[in-house]
């Protein structure tokens, strides 16, 4: 997260950042945490078609003068009390409310538990967000030109490695063969390179160990899987749009964790795949990459 000053009348801090209930500074995809009673926390649709406000129309003029070489396309002042929204093509980014400070990073709503980023980049690109893997720490190098926003681009499949020793197991639906290697799936029940990942391993000899993280607003969907009675064919009612039938109450913490470990290490998109041996890849990969993949595994 990185905020930057464009050099113009110093308001109070104070007032900047009150709204906010935290700024959380760490690698990978960094978060904006919303404030519970801010507009997206009450029900209504956070990125539903808006009126502009005074508020909108005042942060787009002062944008037009600050970022001249930057196509605004909408700014949305309403989504978190204090912070702007500001969409520039298929880029993202927030400023506050006197255009002077610019955020870089994912808005998180605390009380739905839903990435109000992932919903916006959602409808402005829907290929690359549900494409997308864990983001990057790479941040935008000119205020002039934020290019890089908060886009998730395509998975570059760079090597990585992840530790899940953290991890309790009680947070994995795992199916998928009884043999075979094991592979950890970080996904989101309403992304749809994760259905179709799901359908390549289903037709390989692998065992999937499913750890959901809400990045589309799927918590919800994700608590009726883990709280199954069969949580196999929980899994493919959920990828598959079909209603699941045989959920009931149950703890549901071990799925806090694996929210909590995905802030941790910046996935901020889905899926995430985890060798036995820590390497990830990130983003959907065809069968025949994932099985020359799983064949490098360390023992």
């Amino acid at each position: 997260m990185k905020l930057k000053s464009l050099n113009f009348s110093r308001p109070r801090l104070g007032q900047v950042l009150m709204p906010l209930a935290a700024i959380v500074l760490g690698s990978g995809g960094s978060l904006v945490w919303a404030n519970a009673s801010a507009a997206g926390a009450e029900g209504t649709a956070p990125n539903a078609v808006h009126s502009l406000s005074e508020a909108d129309q005042a942060v787009t003029a002062l944008l037009k003068q600050r970022l001249p070489r930057t196509q605004v396309s909408r700014v949305n002042c309403q989504l978190v009390d204090g912070v702007c929204e500001v969409t520039a093509g298929s880029q993202l980014f927030y400023v506050d409310r006197t255009a002077r400070y610019l955020l870089i990073g994912r808005v998180y709503d605390m009380q739905t538990r839903q990435d109000l980023t992932a919903v916006r980049l959602l409808e402005v690109n829907p290929d690359l967000l549900v494409g997308g893997a864990a983001g990057s720490k790479q941040e935008a190098q000119e205020v002039e030109t934020p290019r890089r926003g908060v886009s998730t681009p395509a998975a570059s499949g760079a090597p990585r490695m992840m530790s899940l020793a953290a991890l309790p197991e009680a947070g994995g639906i795992v199916w998928g063969a009884s043999s075979g290697p094991t592979v950890t799936v970080f996904s989101d029940f309403r992304c749809g390179y994760c259905r179709a990942l799901s359908g390549v391993l289903e037709s390989m000899n692998v065992r999937v160990i499913e750890r959901p993280i809400s990045v589309l607003g799927s918590r919800d969907l994700a608590n009726q899987v883990f709280c199954a009675r069969d949580r196999r064919k929980a899994v493919k009612s959920a990828y598959s749009g079909a209603p699941i039938t045989d959920t009931r109450a149950c703890d549901t913490s071990p799925l806090d964790a694996n929210e909590r470990f995905a802030r941790e290490q910046g996935l901020a998109g889905t899926p995430v795949i985890v060798r036995s041996d820590g390497a990830v890849i990130e983003g959907f990969r065809p069968r025949e990459v994932l099985e020359q993949w799983l064949k490098g595994a360390k023992s």
